[in-house]
């Protein structure tokens, strides 16, 4: 019971910030911006001002999938994005291009985080089946230990790097902003719904590292109390 009164805060923050950044880019998605620029745009306008060339802009399915993919250095918007002019959609158009930049600029956080994505993936998919294999050897003594083990520290992985991203998030959306501002994209009343739209969508990353470290304390407390008691 006390295992999941850990993790049970961080599921209803999760569940929260979902639901308020689905709510908050529903409600600035009917702010339209005096200046007619799209999403694209207004993507396109802030890799410009950061001198950033050879990125590409596509449409891509879907709600809130918007992401920069710098295997092939393109930024995917998605279709409540790339054609709108809201300021919700400029806000999260905006953003995506941060990503091109800091990667441009090699900025540190975001190198880092490509760096070690292959590790934490990887340690992800092991984490669990060590754990389940460790309680299948109980009886084996120190084999039981050591999988277990193993397997929560494959896990903090995640925490790893839900840490990791923190940074570049936050960092992407101040690139976003202050390109806004500088470029003059968005007025003054309407740079409010682009920032409350970037913070909404900031706390799911604050929520999921919120969320990877309440399931890391779980098992530590599960399976260190079963440490004790042996």
């Amino acid at each position: 019971m006390i295992d999941w009164l850990i993790l049970l805060p961080c599921l209803i923050l999760s569940f929260w910030a979902s639901s308020n950044v689905n709510q908050t880019f529903k409600r600035y998605s009917q702010q339209y911006s005096v200046r007619n620029l799209t999403g694209a745009q207004a993507a396109q306008r802030v890799l410009s001002a950061n001198g950033v060339t050879g990125v590409r802009i596509e449409r891509v399915s879907g709600n809130l999938t918007d992401h920069f993919d710098p295997r092939t250095n393109v930024i995917r918007l998605s279709d409540s994005v790339y054609g709108s002019t809201s300021t919700a959609a400029i806000g999260v158009a905006c953003h995506e291009a941060g990503h091109a930049v800091q990667y441009a600029v090699g900025y540190g956080p975001i190198k880092l985080r490509t760096a070690i994505i292959p590790v934490t993936n990887f340690g992800s998919r092991l984490a669990f089946p060590l754990i389940f294999l460790g309680m299948l050897l109980s009886g084996a003594g120190n084999y039981y230990y050591w999988l277990v083990d193993l397997g929560i520290a494959c896990f903090s992985l995640s925490l790893v790097f839900q840490l990791v991203t923190l940074p570049v998030e936050f960092n992407a959306s101040s690139r976003a902003l202050r390109a806004i501002e500088s470029c003059g994209l968005l007025t003054a009343q309407e740079l409010t719904g682009a920032k409350k739209t970037l913070q909404a969508a900031a706390m799911t990353y604050v929520a999921a590292t919120a969320v990877a470290l309440g399931q890391l304390l779980r098992l530590l407390y599960l399976f260190g109390g079963r440490r004790r008691r042996d």
